[in-house]
């Protein structure tokens, strides 16, 4: 079927009332643009608080696969074996448990008495991503050839010097692409940030829909902010991706 001129008229002024409707009148646009910067706040620092957990547990759990054979001290060994199975637990109930859950439990039960949601989410979400971002680095770790190992011990290197200054180092910037996209899927993730009230990308969307009873433009406004953040961090993403394969030439 083809669009008459005066229905695409109608069809276009239509739209242009439901775009001034939702997001001119009252100036509701206003809670999309605070929505992203809380959704943009909650992301950065929970990226920061996964990669620390993270590159944490990873040390910790490919040090134990690697070398637990190799302490003869039986106290180190034993610490060693508590902290990998602590590592092993987390990365389990986290990656185990829906994010949604770890969230409303965070800002329900553990964390009730904090006032900042921001905080919360933060905390929720970083930790939540600290269980990916360690399989990440821990396989690249393991990636590293055992004698780039061997070569840092021979050089008078402790075994945390090897790590710090050798192994990791080579890791990280093997595993940068897959880390990238860890914090684009994070991205996403806040969305269910709505759940413990606050006021992120997502729950303005709902908040516009409310007030004027429309689904459609809110829910589309939000939809496509959320892609042009992912489009952007992806070209960046692809851009780091180019460059460390230039540099390994």
């Amino acid at each position: 079927m083809i669009l008459k001129p005066m229905s695409i008229i109608n069809l276009f002024n239509d739209l242009k009332e439901e775009f001034i409707f939702n997001f001119i009148d009252g100036n509701r646009w206003k809670w999309l643009v605070e929505g992203l910067g809380v959704t943009l706040q909650v992301t950065f620092f929970s990226v920061l608080l996964g990669i620390a957990i993270g590159v944490v547990l990873a040390l910790i759990r490919s040090t134990h696969d690697t070398n637990i054979s190799t302490i003869s001290n039986p106290v180190a060994r034993n610490l060693l074996r508590f902290a990998n199975m602590i590592a092993k637990i987390y990365l389990t109930v986290i990656r185990g448990t829906p994010v949604v859950v770890q969230l409303m439990l965070i800002y329900y039960v553990i964390l009730v008495s904090v006032d900042s949601k921001i905080l919360v989410a933060s905390l929720a979400f970083g930790i939540n991503s600290g269980a990916y971002v360690a399989e990440i680095v821990r396989s690249g770790i393991m990636s590293i050839d055992k004698g780039q190992f061997e070569a840092g011990r021979s050089l008078g290197l402790s075994y945390t010097q090897t790590m710090t200054k050798i192994v990791i180092p080579q890791a990280l910037k093997n595993v940068l692409p897959a880390l990238a996209n860890e914090f684009i899927v994070l991205l996403k993730e806040t969305s269910v940030s709505g759940y413990v009230a606050l006021q992120d990308l997502t729950k303005a969307g709902d908040l516009i829909r409310s007030r004027t009873y429309s689904a459609f433009m809110p829910l589309i406004a939000v939809a496509l902010i959320y892609l042009v953040l992912v489009l952007f961090f992806t070209k960046l993403v692809g851009i780091l991706e180019r460059r460390l394969r230039n540099s390994d030439h």
